[in-house]
């Protein structure tokens, strides 16, 4: 996005953005209901929107998003996404994931939400229930990494065949 939006202007496009791919127009009542803000305060963002050719507003007919404004609207919407996907993969409840992406999609690099991405893709085309990602479920209730305690084990058994070994040697 080359026009620096502020974090306001940012979630109304992603609303005005969500709600058009709903209904296939927006309406400040729509938009409105969609941010919890009161319908004067819609008005006057979109008009600062229209002003910055992020919208085109019709006072009876509703909101429509163009090709500039489309772009933004969907680099924050999969911003969101990536971020919200994420931190449900880590464990965080949905609601709670849903409010924080909301905060951290604003703040991030691009590159860093980049990669992101590439984690959640990875985890999501990978097989169903991933290993390690058992291993981080038992870390978060333990405290403990269960690769630490496979290795203490693979180091006993390893010590015990060490010694069966030796004692064969010796009594050879």
């Amino acid at each position: 996005m080359k026009n620096k939006l502020s974090r306001k202007a940012e979630d109304y496009m992603e609303a005005i953005f969500n709600v058009s791919q709903r209904k296939g127009y927006a309406r400040i009542k729509d938009i409105s209901k969609e941010l919890g803000v009161q319908p004067p305060s819609v008005v006057e963002m979109v008009k600062k929107l229209s002003n910055g050719d992020y919208v085109d507003y019709k006072r009876y007919e509703g909101v429509f998003l163009t090709p500039k404004g489309e772009e933004v609207g969907r680099v924050v919407k999969d911003r969101h996404d990536t971020l919200k996907a994420f931190l449900i993969f880590i464990g965080v409840p949905e609601k709670l994931a849903d409010k924080d992406a909301c905060t951290m999609e604003h703040h991030l690099h691009s590159k860093t939400v980049e990669q992101v991405k590439n984690l959640v893709r990875f985890i999501d085309e990978g097989p169903a229930n991933p290993e390690w990602l058992g291993h981080f479920e038992t870390f978060c209730d333990t405290g403990e990494h269960q690769c630490n305690k496979m290795n203490e084990i693979r180091r006993a058994k390893s010590e015990q065949r060490s010694k069966a070994a030796r004692h064969i040697t010796a009594t050879e």
